[in-house]
This record gives C-alpha cells, structure tokens and sequence, in this order.
C-alpha cells in the first residue's frame, strides 16, 4: 500500500469518522422518533360524566372516575394516543356508530340486545346483580311501588320487557333527586353506583328488595370489525394478568367491588 493512501486512511479514522458516525445516529434516532409518532393511533373515547363512579366531571371540570383512569392507562399500553369526549347517554351507540368517535366507555353493559349493533371488549368490570334503592326505613314492599328507571339502559330494557310500570328519566341526577324527594319509591341500579350513592347520601338510602344480573358484565363498544377491538382487549388482559385493574376497582369503587 502506497504512504500516500496510508496517510489518507489515518487522516479518516482519526478525524472524518467521527462526524459520519453521528450523522448516522441522528438519522437512526429521527427514523424512531417518526415511526413512534406514526404508530400512535388517534382515538376518541366519549363518556357521559354523569355516572359516579365510572364516569363524572371533578371540581376542575375534568372527566374523571375509574373509566377515566382505566381508559387513559388502556391507551398507554395499547399505544393509542386517546383523547375524551362528552356525549349524550341516549345517542352513544348511534353516534359511535355514525363515527362521531371511536369508542364509548361510559358504565356501559354488554348485553346481546347492544352486541347486534356494536362490538364489546371484554369487560372491565365483571357481571354483578343489581340492587334497588330507596329512602332509609323503606322496606322490601318498596319494589312494588313506583319505580324509576333511566332511558334507554338495561333497567328501562328490564321493566318494559316485563310489563312493570316505570316513570321514565333522561337525567340520572333527577332520578336520584326524585328517589331524595319521595316522587318515586325506588330505583334498579348497578351495584358500583349504589355503593357510591350509599356512601354518599349516607342514612338517608338503603338497599331493599330482590337482586337481579342483568348483563355480562361492563365493557367498551366499538364499532362492528374494527381492528381497534383486538388492541384494546389487549390491553385489559394485561391489566387482569398484572392485577391493576383489580386495584383500580377497588380504588373507585371498594374494598368489596366486584373483582377478576
């Protein structure tokens, strides 16, 4: 090898590599960067932040509650870049369906009358009876009087199916205050929320009357074949397997929640 090719080869190892090389690296970590960017798919959750204590709007005016929690942990380790909407109880499914989002997570249960419309993750929250509420001292004769049912839920879906005469409420704050007022003299709730209610308006609810399991549980819907289904039952089963949504559970709901 010639002195002057042995020069010029000194000259790069000891000077010119050193530039290449972190060229080189800057390109590989914005090639990472790009592709992270790129793999974080845009999701929209809504909920209705009226159902303590899945879903509500804190003092900050904020979404709040185990659903918020639950969902923003599912997107992290689904790689989901996710943000929340608020949307009307009675037009969810509709409104999912029409694309105005990409999933509900709003204390929803998985029934098979929901699941011809809609697909379900695997719940989040396991099939639990439901109880009645109604005002301290009411006995269990309390379900034979005037029930109050929100629209369009599995309590409306219950009594109508059965002929059981309701009064029928669009606002789950004006049930709970009729139920406060005497105007009705119970409701069907899930056991989550009665938990909350009792806790809440302590001494003045009490549970009364028969139990009654009436989904499969609660989960998030999204649209019929969407690859987002498979994400995001994913994701919950990490939770299960990890015992963190078992945690959150009892976080929001109680020591006594309903567990996996």
């Amino acid at each position: 090898m010639s002195t002057l090719r042995l020069i010029l080869l000194e000259v790069f190892r000891r000077f010119l590599w050193k530039p290449l090389l972190l060229a080189i690296m800057v390109a590989g970590l914005a090639a990472t960067l790009l592709a992270c960017s790129d793999d974080a798919e845009p999701v929209l959750l809504a909920t209705e932040g009226d159902y303590r204590p899945f879903n509500f709007i804190n003092d900050d005016g904020e979404i709040d509650g185990l659903e918020r929690e639950l969902g923003d942990e599912l997107c992290r380790r689904a790689g989901l870049e996710c943000e929340w909407a608020l949307n009307d109880w009675e037009s969810m499914i509709p409104d999912l369906v029409a694309g105005e989002f990409d999933a509900i997570m709003a204390g929803m249960s998985i029934t098979d009358k929901r699941d011809m419309t809609i697909d379900f993750t695997e719940p989040y929250y396991p099939p639990t009876p439901s109880v009645y509420l109604a005002l301290s001292g009411a006995g269990d004769d309390a379900v034979e009087g005037k029930l109050g049912a929100y629209a369009n839920t599995i309590y409306s879906d219950y009594f109508t199916e059965r002929g059981i005469a309701y009064v029928e409420f669009n606002d789950e704050d004006d049930r709970l205050a009729a139920l406060l007022n005497g105007d009705i003299d119970a409701m069907l709730v899930d056991h989550a929320y009665a938990t909350d209610r009792l806790s809440e308006y302590e001494g003045r609810l009490t549970v009364v009357g028969p139990s009654v399991l009436l989904d499969r549980g609660i989960g998030i819907g999204v649209r019929n074949d969407n690859e987002l289904l498979a994400k995001l039952n994913s994701a919950l089963a990490s939770m299960k397997a990890d015992g963190s949504l078992n945690e959150l559970i009892r976080k929001w709901v109680g020591e006594d929640a309903s567990t996996f």
